[in-house]
């Protein structure tokens, strides 16, 4: 504290002080209220007392698979692939994760654990790093913000289900133009991100649980039919969607489609 805080009412920037028995929080803290209202937005863009913002380049990680877990991050920018390794050495990706989406949850389920789960940068990030005990804080103390994460958890369950129903009951190559559409954003609210972060077909492989050879055969059927594009990267079209709405339209008439084979 400097002699010009210790002769004012100033609090400092780095404790929180109790008077009247409130506390009052510090500047960085209390700039995620406006008006006296808690913002969740302005929270999970902000650093603060028990978090703080790092930057990722490709391929770098946010946390490796038997490391403690104890944070929790906010994807602000940037795409992350969560990966799973086995026993004997085999590697497959979970899931892939944008924008506006939290990441390392785990670490709130109770007692100090492990990661399940490996999380890399797939593009340059940008997130916020929140301590368990600064995200158990604001999880109890505010309302909006225990129902954004909620909401995230649950949005993150239907996903999973929907990942386990593709994985179980759609062929290879229903499962790979969905993986493609979701990387893509479409159905997400505005514009779609039709260019999506580089993969390789081996990591498309892993997801969608074929073999790398099948998934060279799918894309350049995709790319003939004017589906997708690729040179490096891959861009997607929303004509994508055909292969999912024909694959409904023959589970209902019994037919499949010749342009469509099942594995």
């Amino acid at each position: 504290m400097t002699a010009a805080e210790r002769g004012s009412n100033v609090v400092p920037s780095n404790e929180r002080v109790k008077t009247d028995g409130r506390t009052l929080m510090s500047e960085r803290e209390s700039g995620a209220r406006e008006s006296g209202v808690f913002d969740p937005a302005v929270f999970l863009t902000k650093a603060g007392l028990g978090r703080r913002i790092v930057q990722l380049k490709p391929k770098q990680t946010f946390f490796s698979q038997g490391e403690t877990a104890n944070a929790v991050f906010y994807i602000q920018k940037g795409r992350v692939k969560l990966t799973v390794v086995s026993k004997s050495g085999k590697e497959a990706t979970i899931t892939l994760l944008g924008s506006g989406e939290f990441v390392g949850e785990e670490s709130i389920a109770g007692p100090a654990g492990l990661r399940l789960a490996t999380a890399t940068a797939l593009t340059a990030c940008s997130a916020l790093k929140i301590e368990k005990d600064e995200m158990m804080r604001v999880l109890h103390e505010e309302h909006t913000f225990s129902d954004l994460f909620l909401k995230f958890l649950l949005a993150r369950s239907m996903r999973t289900q929907a990942d386990l129903v593709d994985q179980l009951f759609n062929s290879s190559e229903k499962r790979l133009a969905r993986i493609l559409l979701l990387m893509a954003e479409f159905g997400k609210e505005g514009e779609p991100e039709t260019l999506i972060p580089k993969i390789t077909q081996e990591t498309l492989a892993d997801m969608i649980g074929t073999t790398r050879s099948r998934v060279s055969f799918f894309m350049n059927r995709f790319r003939k039919l004017g589906f997708v594009e690729y040179n490096g990267r891959i861009r997607v079209h929303k004509s994508l969607l055909n292969v999912i709405l024909h694959d409904e339209k023959t589970t209902t008439s019994g037919a499949r489609p010749s342009a469509l084979e099942e594995e």
